[in-house]
């Protein structure tokens, strides 16, 4: 990264959560048989053949989470650990097995979002979540915590009110700023706690991010996968302080998350999009795996944590 930033070379790149696994490649060598990509409209999607109408006729999906008891020995782990003061948020994440009549492909075709990955026989991502964009000497980023069911009545007001949420929210905007004083100067909070909503195949939802500017170095090209990497993990899938927090993850979860809440993105040769990779489904021999999850903090409830781990498995499809 490197040495292509500092070259202004096209590339791509994927990068798993305990980040001692990789795929950078060059755009055109990119084989779009083995590789499919939509980055906010940036894609080489050009050659698919799946008629989305088809697939959408015939979907079936059916979810198998753990049950409540298995997730609350995971989620009082990590309360233990919160209430000793070893964090004050910790993004605690599942793995739940998929029967459905889609493939992985399927599910990149009929799925909306602002980042889309396929990555065939293993694994398909389609995540609302950025991590960071480089534009100029620009630096930005995107946490993304807080969600809600939008059919409720006055679903805005009550994500807005949630104290919980509020509390989250705030932690991990601290900690993003943090990582983002590592590597840029000038950095602020741009806009805090706006809501979007994401259509799903399970009804919409609401989520609050905010936007933390700041500004990179003259010379910030030669460097990079440097600065990338120094930012690694994304703050808001592991939570605060993050080192800490990296270690209560590893006790609490019964699972590896590989990819999963690794980052993804495409650099043109001067500026830089990536999302976080959530919103996930793994192939694991011949079964479907998802992985979703959510912060927890000292005002969390179990019950609540169980049900949003649980709202997050969806096809968004609208």
């Amino acid at each position: 990264m490197n040495e292509w930033g500092r070259l202004h070379k096209r590339f791509l790149f994927i990068i798993n959560y305990n980040q001692d696994q990789s795929y950078i490649e060059e755009v055109d060598n990119i084989d779009s048989q083995h590789l499919l990509y939509n980055f906010n409209g940036i894609t080489n999607e050009s050659n698919l053949h799946e008629d989305k109408e088809a697939i959408l006729s015939k979907i079936h999906w059916a979810p198998s989470p753990m049950d409540f008891l298995h997730y609350k020995e995971s989620f009082n782990t990590v309360k233990r650990n919160i209430l000793s003061g070893n964090s004050f948020l910790t993004n605690l994440t599942c793995a739940t097995p998929i029967e459905t009549n889609l493939s992985l492909k399927d599910i990149y075709c009929i799925s909306q979002a602002k980042y889309k990955l396929w990555l065939k026989e293993m694994f398909v991502v389609f995540s609302p979540e950025i991590f960071l964009k480089i534009k100029g000497k620009c630096i930005s980023s995107y946490p993304m915590k807080g969600t809600i069911d939008a059919n409720q009545p006055n679903a805005d007001d009550i994500l807005m009110d949630d104290p919980k949420e509020a509390a989250e929210h705030a932690t991990i905007t601290d900690l993003i700023r943090n990582d983002l004083s590592m590597v840029a100067d000038h950095v602020s909070v741009k806009r805090y706690r706006y809501i979007d909503k994401i259509e799903t195949s399970r009804g919409p939802i609401l989520q609050t991010s905010s936007e933390i500017c700041g500004l990179l170095p003259d010379d910030f090209y030669n460097h990079l996968g440097d600065i990338f990497f120094r930012l690694l993990p994304a703050g808001s899938i592991t939570g605060a302080p993050k080192r800490k927090t990296i270690e209560i993850i590893s006790e609490a979860e019964n699972y590896q998350r590989n990819f999963y809440t690794g980052v993804t993105g495409y650099f043109d040769g001067y500026n830089l999009d990536s999302a976080v990779m959530i919103r996930f489904l793994e192939q694991s021999g011949n079964h479907l795996i998802y992985k979703s999850g959510g912060g927890i903090t000292c005002q969390s409830d179990a019950l609540n944590e169980y049900n949003e781990m649980k709202q997050k498995i969806y096809v968004p499809i609208y």
